[in-house]
């Protein structure tokens, strides 16, 4: 590990020492902020009991499943908006319309329209996540050089060649950087949309700890989030290195 990733788990451990040092010192109410020693007891206890393992598995399927809707459609949208001037200047102020409306207004209407249960969740998560990854394609299209378009075009390549080969390549770390973003706004979304309508998962979960009045629980569940989506952040960012690897390769190449 880097120095720096040293450096920044250090600055998180003390602060859990002096969060539990404080609380120790100043015995404030439990109700109002226990210590770590007490939140973490309160998590081991879920995940052991099993209680908190259905809520987990429902909440990261809501937000597997709604990054996967918001993005590809992100993905796709963003490809018709970056090839074609016509349609981003008819769609994009709807779709930025679509994210100026307060979800929590939306999330009472999609219960309606879909129901109780996962659908709901889904396509709020999909709502939310889906704007950085098109903006993000979009705007990576209509930034590629000109020298490269040149080239493609002396070389007759095709439209969807183009596309493909030198627009999506070399626009790729925009992408990734907008799936990176929608990854974040994905727990965010499912998390939001279960406060509103579910019966299940780690936001409704929340609500059931505040209104037993059990702080501990609020705070493991908001630690298990916290978690889960930092897990899921390194995922993407494993799969940004990935996929730009063979950019990196050819850049190295060229440099010599």
């Amino acid at each position: 590990m880097r120095r720096e990733h040293w450096m920044s788990i250090a600055m998180g451990v003390g602060f859990i020492l002096v969060w539990e040092v404080w609380v120790r010192l100043a015995q404030p109410s439990a109700l109002v902020l226990p210590a770590p020693s007490v939140i973490a007891q309160s998590l081991w206890q879920g995940l052991a009991s099993g209680y908190l393992w259905p809520h987990i598995l429902s909440t990261t399927r809501a937000v597997v499943l709604g990054l996967l809707l918001g993005g590809t459609v992100g993905f796709l949208g963003g490809i018709v908006l970056g090839e074609s001037a016509r349609w981003r200047g008819i769609l994009m102020p709807y779709v930025v319309i679509s994210q100026v409306v307060p979800k929590l207004a939306l999330a009472p209407l999609f219960i309606v329209w879909f129901g109780f249960g996962t659908l709901p969740i889904v396509v709020m998560t999909a709502l939310i996540c889906f704007f950085p990854l098109l903006e993000n394609t979009a705007t990576s299209l209509q930034q590629v050089d000109p020298q490269g378009l040149e080239l493609f075009r002396m070389l007759r390549a095709s439209r969807w060649q183009t596309l493909w080969r030198l627009k999506v390549r070399t626009g790729l770390p925009s992408i990734m950087a907008g799936v990176r973003i929608a990854v974040v706004l994905a727990w965010v979304g499912a998390v939001v949309a279960e406060f509103i309508g579910a019966s299940k998962g780690l936001g409704a979960l929340i609500i059931a700890a505040q209104g037993s009045m059990d702080t501990p629980l609020m705070f493991a569940v908001l630690v298990l989030i916290t978690v889960l989506g930092l897990v899921f952040y390194k995922f993407a960012e494993s799969l940004e290195r990935r996929l730009l690897r063979p950019h990196v390769v050819i850049q190295k190449k060229d440099e010599k």
